[in-house]
């Protein structure tokens, strides 16, 4: 079934107004590409895997907003519409007219998802895809939340993890998003994970793949502010994150990591990589390991060895 994408780009300033003529005029709901706020909202989300390159070089000073119009619709006059209550509004835009199916901008995304191997053991398969592997498979549908694998920091964490863990560890998941880390842990033979995260919707995806691989007894997902709600010590501590969140973090880590414990902290921008470092030092943690991919750290982190 083709709709038509309406798509109107206006300047930041007048985008509550174009927003608001959208609402008022579209049936078939709106999208608005604004990237003003993109790397706070990332830090308040705690998750890197947002920050791809196409996104960073949007433009901040203009807004896009999308108007997607159902095939019984008259497209013309709600263009026309458009174009006269702008006008009245006294916003300046540009606006283009495309066809677009409804389950390609309802599920496009898609597209960019595809099974894959990482390391000697894992492999990541999207839900909507067979995959024939002796691997230990992670079924994941990332939904809404952040971590599907594809991106070098989480594809960096679950190397380490195939690395790590070897069997009845205890992991803590911080920014947990999609729960790809620790269902990976479970997979690989963890024998509990806890997961936290501050958004809601990504500790319900969370939840949501760990029903989806059958790990949902053994994987606790719960909101919360970093670390705050860890409980006790753990064998692996996981923060794909970024580097403003695992300094402000790391302080803490050391009461929670047992003494042969890993802290893995990634979705630090190489540029970053020595402050972080100087702050897990700081902490009273030392870096045991840095692996770089593509500009972007994991630090493989542990308790210093004690001297005999």
């Amino acid at each position: 079934m083709d709709w038509t994408d309406i798509k109107l780009t206006v300047p930041a300033r007048f985008s509550d107004t174009a927003e608001a003529i959208a609402t008022g005029i579209s049936g078939g709901g709106i999208y608005i590409e604004d990237y003003r706020d993109l790397e706070s909202q990332v830090e308040a989300i705690a998750h890197v895997d947002l920050i791809e390159q196409d996104l960073l070089d949007k433009k901040r000073d203009e807004v896009i907003v999308h108007l997607y119009i159902a095939p019984d619709e008259n497209v013309a006059e709600i263009a026309d519409l458009m174009r006269d209550r702008l006008a009245r509004a006294e916003v300046p835009y540009t606006m283009a007219l495309e066809g677009v199916r409804q389950e390609d901008w309802e599920n496009g995304w898609k597209q960019y998802y595809h099974a894959m191997d990482i390391g000697a053991r894992l492999a990541v398969v999207p839900s909507w895809e067979q995959y024939d592997t002796d691997r230990a498979v992670i079924t994941l549908d990332p939904g809404m939340a952040f971590g599907t694998g594809t991106h070098e920091t989480t594809a960096l964490c679950l190397t380490v993890l195939d690395e790590t863990v070897h069997g009845g560890e205890r992991v803590l998941d911080i920014g947990t998003g999609s729960g790809i880390l620790a269902i990976a842990a479970l997979k690989l033979g963890a024998a509990e994970a806890e997961g936290v995260d501050i958004d809601p919707m990504c500790v319900r995806t969370a939840g949501e793949n760990a029903a989806r691989n059958g790990v949902t007894e053994h994987f606790k997902v719960l909101i919360g502010d970093l670390s705050d709600k860890a409980s006790g010590t753990y064998d692996i501590i996981c923060a794909n994150i970024v580097a403003n969140a695992i300094k402000a973090l790391v302080p803490g880590v050391p009461a929670l990591l047992k003494k042969d414990g890993v802290f893995m902290a990634s979705g630090i921008i190489d540029t970053r990589r020595d402050e972080v470092i100087e702050a897990v030092k700081a902490a009273g943690l030392c870096v045991r390991q840095v692996k770089e991919k593509n500009g972007w750290v994991c630090l493989v982190c542990g308790h210093p060895a004690r001297e005999e």
